[in-house]
């Protein structure tokens, strides 16, 4: 974009005299670079950016986590992307069950983990699979080859989950969703436009400075209309095909199952699981793990956060009790959660 684009866009929203908008940044990047970048100091009065379910780390329910630890404590061998390490269980963490002699092991991929497996053959070995559409793809392609490769020490913690019916259900919280364009350049537009229809507004939006505030002008340009909408304002990389090799892997290897959302609770197919051909690598079956009820702290009000009710600020816990460096909830855990991203930044919207 040029100089003179990009004016034009922050002009757009300095002059802005349309309706009011609650807009839901649904990715908690987008949550992050608004704050880094300064855009929320460029937003007119009456358009206010809410937070919603779209880090996937926040959005995994504190059960998963009472999940992993008993696997943990029981002779398995957790491979985790880092965030997850911290985010608290009901009684604690993986971080204090490793510090009691549990085998956790940070990984930077779920290849990783499975190149972990095979080099331990006298493991088993668990990967903790949480993300939305954007990170499945690599989970489908680890235990993939997993099978392929014969593998039997490999298996998944399955929290993945799919936007679609989040979408639907929170429908009536916002006025505009900020689409994540990592999601839809795996799942393409063909959601959105449909969404429209049913009359929800949103534009996929990239990260960059220029790209938010043509995603933010964008949605603003279009409210004056004053009919739902959906723009692509991230065509260099969310095409409306999305990407069809990663759809087809992970309809190859998993399928739509009903799944829990913290702070949104049960959503009907929206969440993942694998398929029979791969069952040997389900922790759930393959080590008969019983059912899990998590219980959240019950000060928390990540649930809250993450349906847009409040801003992190409104929490009783937040800057208090509830610190990056001693985290209550996952919203301040995760690098893309709501809640870190107001106490880094200083934000104080109540």
């Amino acid at each position: 974009m040029s100089d003179t684009a990009r004016k034009s866009a922050a002009q757009i929203l300095a002059t802005y005299e349309g309706p009011s908008l609650r807009v839901m940044e649904v990715c908690g990047t987008h949550t992050h670079e608004n704050f880094r970048l300064g855009i929320r100091k460029l937003l007119p009065p009456q358009v206010q950016l809410i937070s919603g379910p779209g880090c996937p780390v926040c959005v995994t329910p504190t059960g998963y986590i009472d999940e992993a630890i008993w696997l943990a404590e029981h002779g398995v061998t957790i491979t985790t992307f880092g965030d997850l390490v911290r985010v608290p269980g009901t009684d604690k963490n993986l971080a204090a069950a490793r510090a009691e002699g549990a085998r956790v092991q940070v990984v930077y991929s779920p290849i990783d983990a499975l190149e972990y497996a095979k080099a331990h053959p006298d493991e088993q070995v668990c990967f903790l699979s949480v993300g939305f559409e954007t990170t499945v793809p690599a989970s489908c392609l680890a235990v993939d080859q997993a099978h392929e490769q014969g593998v039997d020490n490999f298996s998944l913690l399955v929290a993945n989950k799919t936007m679609p019916h989040a979408y639907a259900a929170l429908k009536d919280s916002a006025d505009v969703f900020l689409y994540p364009g990592h999601v839809h350049a795996i799942t393409g537009t063909k959601l959105c436009e449909d969404l429209v229809a049913q009359g929800v507004s949103g534009v996929v939006a990239g990260f960059t400075a220029k790209e938010l505030l043509t995603a933010m002008a964008a949605a603003l340009v279009k409210a004056r209309e004053g009919k739902p909408f959906f723009v692509n304002a991230y065509p260099r990389v969310v095409k409306p095909e999305g990407t069809p090799a990663a759809v087809a892997l992970i309809e190859k290897v998993m399928e739509p199952c009903d799944a829990e959302w913290r702070g949104l609770g049960v959503i009907a197919q929206s969440g993942l699981q694998l398929r029979e051909a791969y069952v040997a690598h389900d922790a759930r079956k393959k080590f008969d793990m019983p059912h899990i009820e998590g219980h959240p702290n019950p000060g928390c009000r990540c649930g809250d956060v993450l349906r847009g009710q409040i801003t992190p600020a409104s929490c009783p816990l937040f800057g208090k009790v509830c610190t990056p460096l001693h985290p209550v909830g996952a919203c301040m855990v995760s690098g893309e959660g709501a809640c870190s991203a107001f106490y880094q930044y200083g934000g104080d919207e109540l």
